[in-house]
């Protein structure tokens, strides 16, 4: 669209115009549902809708885009602003300041921007953003999702928003890669598929995270927590005990996890290692590492496990790995088995028995010669409290229990539940109905809390207390 720039002027850098005979192009009905202002959900006049369209191309044919990326939004406005009332003065378009402004801005984010996503990316209330090939956008606010109108101009637009994130990332997608995991400036997890494994055209998903990190505190409000299991987490994380989150896709693992990680003494040292960097920890001590797929040549791959063995000889006080879902799973426990308790990591289950059943399958996949007994013993002593989290019908995250491994017993894991959430009925709308309470389980290593000097609640663990 726009970027060779003069210094000709020292109040900022100019738009050199190329000239042109074409005239400007007509725009088609499905170009016409170009997206749109931060009024996304709302429709629009036809004529707004088709001067956007017929101003963008006006844009392409005229400008191009070297240079762009060297100035910011505020100076690409007041550049194109002047451009912007020529082109509606010229068609005699009656627009207000406003509609004005939102002209601009709607030009600025396509250009600087990822477009027509601007807007959503904006929008603290969306926490994901799902794109159905080019035409069909969705967001989930609240749990539930919804539709908007919200569109790109064709399947090209939207590709080259997709290469826009992934190359920002150093990552591609194409034909012979069609699917990638990526991130945004701000954390936002991305993943696309693009043809051919997606049929109908490219699909895109964007897990938002918050601007301002959750707290254990801010999950009390939401009510997805209790104060006395925030403060049994509290007490668990401050005394190195390593933890398994576990849950389905959604049910906020990461978000817990990153709430967890606040109570780590700032006088550790942290290193994280994910597929597509997204934890927001809040220690000044932390080291990122994240995985890298092959090249065009198939080679250069780097893998969680890899990492996992680079972070032992980096000096570690905890390792936090995003996920495990693979044979990194054994270079995990063995990390935590060798001086790095505390250590954190999420695993996807529906409950905490399949989350340590399926730890059992990703350690066998690590080709290590090692019976099922000897990988339950591994898994015995290196993880010390599973939490489970769900994402209910009505869209609200719970953590539906805390559990304790306390050992083996034989051949079985022996796991103690502490708290839990029952659902007890279905209220207006479908909100779910329920109630956290406790099993009147203490946790075995209680004793050892109270000789750090710390303290449980005396009612902590009474099953007939309110939490």
């Amino acid at each position: 669209m726009f970027g060779r720039f003069s210094n000709a002027r020292a109040s900022g850098p100019q738009i050199t115009v190329v000239e042109s005979g074409s005239s400007p192009l007509v725009p088609t009905p499905g170009e016409i549902m170009l997206a749109t202002s931060s009024d996304f959900g709302l429709q629009q006049s036809d004529q707004f809708l088709v001067l956007k369209v017929e101003l963008h191309h006006h844009l392409l044919e005229r400008y191009n885009l070297a240079g762009i990326d060297q100035i910011d939004a505020a100076t690409l406005g007041n550049e194109i602003r002047p451009i912007v009332r020529e082109y509606v003065r010229e068609r005699n378009v009656p627009l207000n300041a406003q509609e004005i402004d939102a002209l601009v801005s709607d030009t600025a984010d396509e250009m600087l921007g990822l477009g027509p996503l601007e807007p959503l990316l904006k929008d603290d209330s969306i926490a994901d953003i799902l794109i159905n090939t080019h035409n069909r956008v969705y967001i989930e606010r609240n749990g539930q999702l919804e539709p908007t109108n919200v569109r790109f101009r064709d399947e090209a637009h939207l590709l080259r928003i997709i290469n826009k994130i992934v190359s920002g990332v150093g990552r591609r997608v194409d034909e012979s890669s069609p699917m990638v995991d990526a991130r945004l400036a701000d954390g936002s997890r991305v993943n696309v598929a693009v043809r051919p494994v997606s049929i109908d055209g490219p699909l895109v998903s964007i897990r938002k995270f918050s601007s301002k990190p959750y707290s254990l505190d801010r999950l009390v409000t939401l009510n997805s927590i209790r104060p006395a299991m925030v403060e049994f987490l509290k007490i668990a994380v401050r005394a190195r005990k390593s933890m398994l989150v576990s849950g389905g896709t959604g049910s906020g693992k990461t978000t817990l996890l990153n709430a967890l990680s606040q109570h780590i003494s700032d006088r550790e040292r942290l290193i994280t290692i994910e597929d597509a960097a997204e934890l927001q920890l809040q220690q000044p001590h932390v080291g990122r590492l994240e995985t890298r797929p092959p090249n065009v040549e198939g080679r250069g791959e780097i893998r969680q496990r890899e990492l996992v063995k680079n972070a032992l000889r980096m000096r570690p006080d905890r390792i936090i790995v995003g996920e495990v879902r693979g044979e990194e799973a054994f270079d995990m426990l063995q990390a935590m088995n060798t001086g790095h308790e505390g250590s954190m990591t999420t695993i996807h289950a529906n409950t905490p028995r399949d989350a340590l059943s399926r730890l059992e399958q990703m350690i066998g996949m690590a080709g290590m010669p090692m019976s099922q007994e000897s990988i339950r013993g591994q898994i015995a002593s290196a993880i010390d409290i599973v939490v489970q989290t769900q994402r209910l019908s009505d869209g609200g995250r719970r953590v539906t229990s805390i559990s304790e491994i306390t050992g083996m017993e034989g051949h079985v894991l022996q796991m103690h539940e502490i708290y839990h959430f029952v659902r007890t009925g279905t209220g207006e709308g479908g909100a779910v109905i329920g109630r956290f309470g406790a099993t009147g389980v203490r946790p075995r290593f209680a004793a050892e809390i109270e000789a750090m000097g710390m303290n449980f609640p005396a009612d902590a663990f009474n099953p007939q207390s309110t939490l």
